[in-house]
């Protein structure tokens, strides 16, 4: 059996300041039963769970992420886990709310320290590379010339180098971001990037 949703629509959730108060006063009473029945494989108890427990699960990565979108994918994950592995809660060792919760934080951290480790892995393939990183060259672009040569020499650039280059040099983003932004591979968007860099430099006469 796959992973429920984790929302039942808007006509099976109670309504009103009066039923979010014996909602919050149900979840300190019925959440191990619940997480009981969801570990015999009960999608009822599941998504009466996650009406419960949605706010401090989702406050919980946004706290740790800062970021509401990626809070919200990390909470997706960590109702799906909730589902696989709620045979393992103990309540000789904790509330159902704090084994949820700390799944939301571990689950958060993980995430934190993978984008981490990503970043120090793209780092050290532009060091060994021996390529110059971006910054640098823009800071050296912007200083020796104004900024609208720069814009005219960007016109000279392919369709897909003037995309990536103005995401990353005007928008502030990472190798990265701007890959997520195109939708191309990582290694394609730092080609673009660097070949485009390139074709600036020889436009507006910067010597390396």
């Amino acid at each position: 059996m796959g992973a429920p949703r984790t929302s039942r629509g808007r006509g099976a959730r109670p309504c009103g300041t009066l039923a979010r108060v014996v909602q919050a006063s149900e979840s300190m009473s019925d959440a191990p039963e619940l997480l009981a029945a969801v570990a015999a494989g009960d999608q009822d108890a599941f998504a009466r769970l996650y009406d419960q427990l949605e706010r401090p699960v989702f406050g919980t990565c946004v706290g740790v992420l800062r970021d509401p979108d990626h809070a919200a994918e990390v909470a997706q994950e960590v109702w799906v886990e909730v589902w696989r592995t709620a045979e393992r809660f103990d309540a000789a060792r904790g509330s159902a709310r704090t084994w949820v919760v700390t799944l939301a934080h571990r689950r958060a951290v993980d995430r934190v320290r993978s984008v981490q480790a990503q970043r120090d892995r793209d780092q050290r393939v532009l060091d060994e590379s021996g390529e110059r990183p971006f910054d640098v060259v823009a800071d050296e672009v912007e200083t020796m010339l104004e900024q609208v040569r720069v814009r005219e020499c960007l016109q000279t650039l392919t369709e897909t180098q003037h995309r990536a280059v103005t995401l990353a040099y005007y928008g502030g983003k990472t190798y990265r971001e701007v890959a997520e932004a195109l939708g191309a591979a990582l290694p394609t968007v730092k080609s673009r990037i660097r070949d485009g860099l390139l074709r600036l430099k020889d436009c507006l006469g910067v010597v390396a």
